[in-house]
């Protein structure tokens, strides 16, 4: 991904939003299975699951809110709150891993469609804009992005 600091507004959040989808991945690249579904916080959290969790927010905002699916019509639904980070036996970390990139591309196709100033409701907190929704997904991921780096830092003691 190209760097980019200047450009339309819309061009900064979609390069922000891919920048921290691209880093959120990095935490996991790389990682063993066992690694990848390792708990090392009181929390349910592990790599795998920040991935997953992340997955199910591209689909909610994106697919759901955005472009007005069901939820039961979602790509891989759309589990709320921690069963979001739940991830399956059968699951491996480059299906996990496909899975959100699939859900990323899917998002970027739906956005595409909307001007940054359209109006859509989440079902739980109201009026929302696409503006709205690039921001918070920029700060959720990279939010979990750190998560994941710091989960890393406990595996490797580095």
């Amino acid at each position: 991904m190209a760097r980019t600091t200047t450009g339309t507004e819309r061009h900064l959040l979609e390069y922000m939003l891919d920048r921290n989808r691209a880093g959120l991945v990095g935490t996991v690249r790389g990682l063993s299975e066992d690694d990848a579904r390792r708990r090392l916080v009181a929390s349910e959290t592990t790599p795998i699951g920040l991935l997953k969790h992340a997955a199910v927010a591209e689909r909610l905002w994106f697919q759901h809110v955005l472009g007005g699916l069901p939820e039961s019509e979602c790509d891989g639904g759309t589990t709320p709150g921690h069963a979001s980070f739940v991830v399956g036996d059968n699951e491996t970390l480059a299906d996990v891993i496909a899975e959100f990139e699939r859900a990323g591309e899917r998002s970027r196709v739906i956005a595409a469609d909307f001007d940054l100033d359209v109006i859509k409701t989440h079902p739980r907190i109201g009026d929302v804009s696409l503006r709205f929704i690039y921001l918070l997904l920029i700060e959720d991921f990279a939010r979990h992005a750190g998560h994941g780096d710091i989960l890393r830092e406990q595996m490797s003691g580095a």
